[in-house]
């Protein structure tokens, strides 16, 4: 087992000086992340981190003295667009020669990527993993002194570093991490390989940055984790994911929790429980069963049949009243035949969930699939994805036109399509549109749910 260490952010007063005396002007920094909402909320620690040396913050690259792309490895195409976001800023280089290029993130902590960087974009300045945004300001005072490329190669840092200044996005929506990593390997998956094996902080440090997002008047706050169900393991206390969710569900305030991702392999009847037990948990859970094939799922390295799925699914039924599930499939795995994508039809119509994400499978340098033969043309893989589409949308609209008539509470989130409205959210996820003041945003309404258009509801402000 390897030795976790924990270390607290400390401020780095020799790159903040340096940023100070390079500049006339305060410079200004763009940060664009890809991917997941754990990348999101890297790239508000990214922010964070640069404005605590002296970094302004910008919303165009063109405006930029540092401009960091936080990426993605996820699929093929996220790999792609980055590669051409980064080849668009070559002429914005030559005309500011100053300016600072930098890739961190996933893609990151891939060696073939960090080569293809130093060989082909000699305009990028600077490359870290996703271990990595403590040591920013480091990188950032070495770049400044030395003007030369800084390109760390891939690496893992057995390290959790607390209290790294942080810029949220919203005022009432926070992400929270409790741990970092994946052992679980499916064979389709690249998150182990580029984000480590699995690290969980401590209660006490989840804890803490939970209360004061409370007491800042935040109102969602999704926990984080790349299965979450496996919080917990290394540490020295006794304490798993459902222990977690009741200490925080303690902590006083108007507030409700969410948490991603949930592997269906180590959800339990205990999780379960306490998302019935507890008011502040939103009666929905993602649940990402990848495929219907008992054969596939093995082929994945799942860890689980669609029987002990269902009964997962049955006993949440029975267990919290009216909760509603979502999913993530893959649709054409290599080696998937038509009787595989037909046994995950079945089990969608079976579930019936409120929300589909849906992916083509991206071959993955490194993974155990991609030396899998997949004999399955495009155009199958993709008349498939229609078919399961349509399904879903069959599906998820029935479910919509059967919550109206409620009156439900929702977070307000946003402004709705039409002039003059606003959208809010359902504990189940969905969304909702009425009429109501901008003043409302960011706090908790209640809504009569009169009407739906597609998968979005309607719906007016109740007194």
């Amino acid at each position: 087992m390897v030795f976790l260490e924990y270390i607290n952010f400390e401020h780095n007063t020799v790159a903040a000086e340096l940023v100070r005396q390079t500049y006339d002007t305060p410079p200004l920094a763009f940060v664009h992340s890809y991917g997941c909402q754990q990348n999101v909320n890297d790239g508000e620690r990214i922010k964070g981190v640069l404005v605590d040396i002296g970094y302004g913050l910008c919303d165009k690259p063109e405006d930029a003295d540092l401009i960091l792309f936080n990426t993605c490895a996820v699929r093929e195409h996220a790999e792609q667009r980055v590669f051409g976001n980064v080849g668009a800023l070559k002429g914005l280089k030559e005309k500011k020669p100053g300016l600072i290029i930098g890739l961190c993130g996933c893609m990151a902590n891939q060696k073939h990527v960090v080569e293809k960087l130093r060989k082909s974009y000699p305009y990028v300045d600077l490359v870290f993993g996703v271990d990595g945004i403590d040591t920013l300001p480091q990188l950032v005072a070495q770049k400044l002194q030395k003007h030369k490329r800084v390109l760390l190669d891939p690496a893992q840092r057995p390290v959790i570093v607390e209290n790294i200044p942080i810029r949220r996005e919203s005022e009432f929506r926070a992400w929270l991490p409790i741990m970092y990593g994946c052992d679980n390997f499916c064979t389709y998956c690249i998150v182990p390989y580029v984000r480590g094996r699995e690290k969980s902080r401590k209660p006490g440090d989840i804890l803490a940055e939970f209360r004061s997002l409370v007491e800042a008047g935040y109102k969602e706050i999704t926990l984080l984790g790349q299965n979450v169900n496996s919080y917990g393991k290394g540490l020295e206390e006794q304490i798993d994911f459902s222990d977690l969710l009741n200490l925080l569900c303690t902590v006083p305030g108007d507030y409700h929790i969410r948490f991603m991702t949930s592997h269906p392999k180590d959800a339990s009847h205990k999780l379960i429980d306490t998302i019935a037990a507890q008011p502040k948990l939103c009666k929905h859970l993602h649940l990402p069963v990848q495929c219907g094939s008992d054969r596939l799922l093995q082929q994945m390295n799942r860890h689980y049949t669609v029987e002990q799925y269902l009964e997962l699914i049955d006993y949440a039924r029975k267990t919290v009243p009216g909760i509603t599930f979502s999913s993530d499939i893959i649709v054409g795995f290599p080696g998937e035949t038509e009787e595989d994508f037909v046994k995950t039809l079945e089990l969608v119509r079976k579930v019936g969930y409120m929300q589909l994400f849906t992916f083509i499978y991206s071959k993955r340098t490194g993974t155990k699939a991609a030396e899998m033969p997949d004999p399955t043309p495009r155009k199958e893989k993709t008349d498939r994805m229609t078919r399961l589409l349509a399904t879903q949308d069959e599906i998820a609209m029935a479910l919509v036109k059967a919550q109206v008539g409620q009156t439900v509470r929702v977070l307000v989130e946003g402004f709705g399509r039409n002039e003059g409205t606003l959208s809010g959210r359902l504990d189940n996820n969905l969304t909702v549109e009425f009429a109501a003041d901008p003043a409302l945003l960011g706090s908790y309404a209640t809504v009569h749910l009169t009407g739906a258009r597609a998968t979005v509801l309607l719906g007016e402000l109740e007194a």
